[in-house]
């Protein structure tokens, strides 16, 4: 019988990505995602709960989310759960991160930070997202190009392709 490991989750990053070298030099990304859940209580009282998830990249993936991603921009991420334990004092403690596999930027400005832009419209069926613009303030106003968020996978770059972050268009 088969199984399943697939976390999908939609947040804000609660920290700017820390990028570093492994000792084997492969590249890794970590950073921090909150999402929040929405409802009613018996007495009809709005409820917000908001979780805090670990999220690693590695390769290419870790370049990009250094590189545009901020602390409260919007993404959609796809990965795999991973737990990993330690003993410290002769305690044994667990870490569980999201090991991110494809990653969507939904925030309308790559560079928003928290506070910054609001969401565009998007539309979650398809892997381009055609975000609206923010409005700039006048003493910042220019024209900008419209920008197509395309999501990124680690299983798409291989280590013959000649992509560079350079060349991502955005």
């Amino acid at each position: 019988m088969a199984s399943l490991n697939k976390a999908m989750i939609i947040g804000n990053l609660t920290r700017e990505p820390e990028l570093r070298q492994t000792g084997t030099g492969k590249t890794v990304a970590s950073f921090g995602v909150a999402t929040s859940l929405t409802w009613n209580d018996a007495a009809g009282q709005k409820q917000e709960k908001t979780e805090f998830h670990n999220v690693i990249a590695w390769g290419k993936l870790a370049d990009i989310c250094s590189r545009y991603l901020h602390k409260g921009s919007k993404i959609y991420g796809e990965g795999r759960l991973q737990t990993s334990d330690w003993l410290k004092d002769g305690i044994k403690h667990y870490k569980t991160e999201i090991v991110l596999e494809n990653m969507v930027m939904l925030s309308a400005n790559p560079n928003a930070q928290a506070g910054g832009y609001n969401q565009g419209g998007s539309n979650y069926g398809q892997n381009n997202y055609n975000q609206q613009k923010p409005s700039y303030g006048p003493a910042t106003q220019q024209a900008e190009p419209s920008i197509n968020y395309q999501d990124f996978s680690v299983e798409d770059a291989t280590p013959d392709d000649d992509i560079k972050v350079e060349n991502i268009p955005f």
